[in-house]
């Protein structure tokens, strides 16, 4: 957008004695005449810039001009900082460096980029799920259809749906959409969804109802786990859960008891502690666990190892 990239050039000038045309042109992705039409527009405005021709020449901002930053606390630039910066991470980056080089107004300014806070929303998988964001996005802006494959514990699914919201919680992204072939709203993990593509077809947008409006709910903890952990583990429950999620036993066991949503997945986080946890409640869970547990013995038996 033309006011992006006017902001974007105030800001170099303010941060650079001076700058020339070619680098701007560059640096937007423009044309040099673009550059040009963009000073005059920052002219225009009232910004007193100066143009040198010859060598030593460039674009400059007149000395003494200062930019008013105070709309805006030091600690709330620098969370708008840390999550530009989180952002960054799976979305175009060269997008993201113009956007924070808007917050960096002269060198001498009491804030600075140098944000002490890390985020890392990135996987293993960033290779496909950068592409993926930017597409659900470009799809939700464009109000376009998207299709893919899912895959997910009942085999595999082909999907066509309405895209809303690219959703991140806890560690995983999800796109939230209204599904046709369901005629519902559902909620598509972007990892299990492949061979994304924009559909030209478009759609008007829905009203969202209101049980559906708060996509926490999804995540809702309906089930309650009760287990018994060895104390030899009790950093990954830490690591998981925090410090208060246990209570420690007169035997020295540790008693855990958490809410859960998806069967599935506490079945194998469970199983990944082997013989360090007991289920207690629910039964059902700990009859699942111990039929697991008998089909991977099962798996091993007669091997000779």
């Amino acid at each position: 957008m033309k006011i992006d990239r006017l902001l974007g050039i105030l800001t170099i000038l303010l941060q650079n004695e001076r700058v020339n045309a070619p680098y701007l042109a560059a640096r937007f992705e423009v044309s040099r005449r673009t550059i040009g039409r963009d000073v005059d527009a920052l002219c225009q405005a009232g910004i007193p810039i100066v143009t040198r021709q010859g060598e030593g020449g460039g674009i400059s901002i007149a000395e003494g001009y200062k930019l008013d930053k105070s709309i805006l606390t030091t600690d709330e630039l620098s969370g708008i900082i840390a999550a530009l910066k989180g952002i960054g991470t799976v979305t175009d980056t060269s997008q993201i460096e113009r956007t924070l080089d808007k917050f960096s107004v002269s060198k001498d300014a009491v804030f600075s980029l140098q944000e002490p806070i890390v985020i890392d929303l990135a996987s293993h998988y960033r290779g496909s799920l950068s592409p993926k964001i930017k597409m659900v996005k470009e799809a939700v802006i464009n109000h376009q259809l998207i299709e893919f494959d899912y895959y997910y514990e009942k085999g595999l699914s082909h999907r066509r749906i309405q895209p809303y919201y690219v959703i991140f919680h806890w560690s995983a992204w999800y796109v939230f959409g209204y599904c046709t072939a369901r005629e519902d709203w559902r909620l598509f993990k972007l990892a299990r969804l492949w061979e994304l593509k924009i559909l030209p077809e478009t759609y008007v947008q829905r009203e969202i109802p209101e049980d559906k409006r708060n996509l926490n709910a999804v995540f809702t903890d309906n089930n309650i786990l009760k287990a018994l952990f060895d104390s030899s583990v009790r950093y990954q429950l830490i690591d998981d859960y925090g410090l208060y999620c246990y209570t420690e036993t007169a035997e020295g066991k540790l008693l855990f008891e958490v809410g859960y949503t998806n069967k599935d997945y506490i079945l194998k986080w469970l199983l990944g502690f082997g013989d360090k946890v007991k289920v207690l409640e629910p039964l059902v869970l700990a009859e699942e666990l111990k039929a697991t547990a008998l089909k991977i013995f099962h798996n091993y038996s007669g091997t000779g190892h």
